[in-house]
């Protein structure tokens, strides 16, 4: 899964290139997921009253509300961002507004100022309302979504990667990087996505059927545990590929 994220100023073009890019990727036969990062601090779907806000002060910690168009799962407090994927499996997911995450990023803008406020190695495109004035700013792009949507969709295509865990830098540098820096190396082609040394693993931790990241700490204390267990059973053999399956614990 490919993940990006496009964020600048209110009114700076970001949901309109959003929006572009999601239509174009649909074109191209991928599957897309969004986010939405809403800044209110006081926006919240369940409003006091509705039967959901009901169930909630009752004691309910997860209110799930299921209608003929729609179904709504209410957590009760603010996902990480890692926690929010879990729920995606797509081609590519775009994060509007979030900053908070190891991915590549768009930045939108009415100025140069704006762009100066929020550009860093991570962000490999800027496109908004400030394309109509510049192509190109400090040997980035600036690609117009409403004017230039193939071409933004391209440069996309070819910068995005496979999401990388985000682990913090004292967990693992097993690459000899941490994780945003890795990011930022393979978006200046300098590295690539295959450099984590997580990608080329003997050993997965699947939970509900979606892969767990580990640190290579934690990949070694889980294969040496499991491999202490069954080479003393009849039929084990070095090298073989083995399979654990565990029901609910």
């Amino acid at each position: 899964m490919k993940v990006f994220s496009v964020f600048g100023i209110t009114q700076s073009g970001k949901t309109t290139t959003i929006e572009k890019i999601i239509r174009e990727f649909r074109k191209r036969r991928y599957s897309v997921g969004s986010v939405k990062e809403i800044h209110y601090e006081q926006f919240a779907i369940d409003k006091d009253g509705t039967n959901t806000h009901r169930h909630l002060m009752a004691g309910s910690q997860l209110v799930t509300a299921r209608g003929c168009k729609e179904t709504d799962v209410l957590f009760q407090r603010m996902l990480r961002i890692e926690e929010i994927l879990r729920f995606y499996n797509h081609d590519f997911v775009v994060l509007e507004g979030v900053t908070d995450c190891n991915v590549p990023k768009i930045v939108t803008a009415h100025n140069t100022v704006e762009l100066d406020e929020r550009i860093d190695d991570t962000v490999f495109a800027i496109s908004g309302r400030i394309a109509n004035d510049l192509i190109e700013y400090k040997g980035i792009p600036v690609i117009s979504a409403v004017e230039d949507i193939e071409r933004l969709a391209d440069l996309v295509e070819r910068k995005v990667f496979e999401r990388l865990p985000d682990f913090p830098p004292e967990c693992c540098n097993a690459c000899g990087f941490s994780c945003k820096e890795l990011g930022i190396r393979i978006l200046k082609d300098e590295a690539k996505r295959e450099d984590c040394v997580l990608s080329d693993t003997n050993i997965k931790l699947l939970i509900d059927g979606r892969e767990i990241d580990m640190v290579p700490f934690v990949q070694k204390i889980l294969y040496n545990s499991v491999q202490g267990v069954i080479k003393e059973l009849e039929g084990y053999k070095m090298g073989a590929a083995v399979e654990i399956r565990i029901g609910g614990i």
